[in-house]
């Protein structure tokens, strides 16, 4: 279908332009005199001859994306993009787990056009099992972070990102720790969350991240948090909630954004980088192979890497995906150290890795 698409268009194109030549040639104006008497008409003439130039194509219908938030932003893009297109757009909102298991559910009668996720690592796991359809031709690809998206085939476009950090309530925490090691202390003990990466993509990305770096002595760490009555506490809101409330000092893997927006909205709480360096959650956006509305869903791939919607990431506290946008009340990307994470080890192991992390934690 799209042979024949493309070969209707060039068709269209040569008729065009033949039509423009036999126009400009049967004029009567179109002589040395009439051109003398008459100065626009060699403008006239030239934009008869030129080369027709190709156009948006006009957008209708409905859209449906898979959206793992943060739900004010998702939202806040939905309407951006609705105003700008006229489309429609239903959004589900969910954690990148709850969104990979609808899709599962789906899969023998999918319906979601594009997919938001919360985890990189997931999103090449979904690029490897052949789910996406390349979009080599995104509007700003080329300004996108390199190690966040798939600039070189265009599966997908990681146009936002969180860091994961410390995140310690301010009341009842004068001397944050600063060092992931810090919290295996026994001053710490009994006092700190962890998101459970089963729940979690952005926690996902840490453990499988810190492990990456770190090699299996990695695990020590894990172990030494559990030996330290760390507890795995659902989900990142989850997590961070009995923080605010001073039920808990910390949540270690706190996502960053999330702090940000808390501390601004006056809750108790504050965000620290650990200085050994921390990994960095990539949130990538994909149309999916299946999508029955691939020419919207390029038009929302080509939204969120627009100014307009990079400004909209950069005031949610989130790390714009663009490299020329900068962050806004927050600490920008060249701000904090990272570890040197291997993302295709990371999609590899995650399975394993939660299921271990998950036996830990029982």
């Amino acid at each position: 279908m799209k042979s024949m698409n493309n070969t209707k268009g060039l068709s269209t194109l040569l008729l065009t332009t033949i039509i423009g030549a036999s126009l400009a040639g049967c004029s009567s104006t179109n002589t040395p005199a009439a051109n003398a008497s008459n100065p626009t008409s060699n403008a006239n003439t030239t934009a008869q001859t030129e080369a027709p130039q190709p156009t948006e194509k006009t957008l209708s219908g409905s859209l449906v994306v898979y959206s793992a938030g943060p739900e004010g932003l998702a939202n806040k893009i939905k309407d951006g993009f609705e105003a700008k297109t006229g489309l429609k757009v239903e959004m589900f909102q969910g954690t990148t787990g709850k969104i990979l298991a609808r899709m599962e559910a789906e899969k023998s009668n999918p319906v979601v056009d594009v997919v938001v996720l919360a985890s990189l690592p997931s999103m090449q796991g979904m690029k490897n099992d052949g789910l996406l359809l390349p979009y080599k031709e995104a509007v700003n690809a080329d300004k996108l972070v390199s190690d966040w998206s798939d600039t070189a085939d265009g599966n997908y476009f990681s146009y936002s990102a969180s860091a994961l950090g410390i995140v310690y309530n301010t009341i009842k925490v004068s001397t944050p720790p600063t060092s992931w090691d810090d919290l295996t202390k026994a001053e710490w003990k009994g006092t700190v969350n962890i998101p459970d990466p089963s729940l979690s993509g952005s926690a996902l990305d840490f453990v499988t991240g810190y492990l990456s770096a770190k090699g299996d002595s990695g695990w020590e760490l894990f172990k030494q948090y559990k030996s330290n009555d760390v507890a795995m506490a659902g989900a990142n809101q989850e997590a961070l909630d009995p923080v605010i409330t001073g039920a808990k000092s910390v949540v270690a893997s706190g996502v960053d954004y999330m702090a940000y927006k808390a501390k601004a909205d006056g809750e108790p709480v504050d965000i620290v980088y650990p200085a050994e360096g921390t990994v960095i959650s990539p949130r990538p956006a994909a149309i999916i192979k299946t999508s029955p509305n691939v020419d919207n869903a390029k038009a929302f791939i080509d939204y969120l890497l627009s100014d307009e919607a990079q400004a909209l990431v950069a005031k949610a506290y989130l790390l714009p995906g663009r490299t020329d946008v900068k962050a806004e009340n927050r600490a920008n990307l060249d701000e904090i150290k990272t570890f040197d994470v291997k993302w295709e080890w990371m999609n590899e192991h995650s399975d394993e890795v939660s299921t271990t992390f998950t036996q830990i934690f029982k």
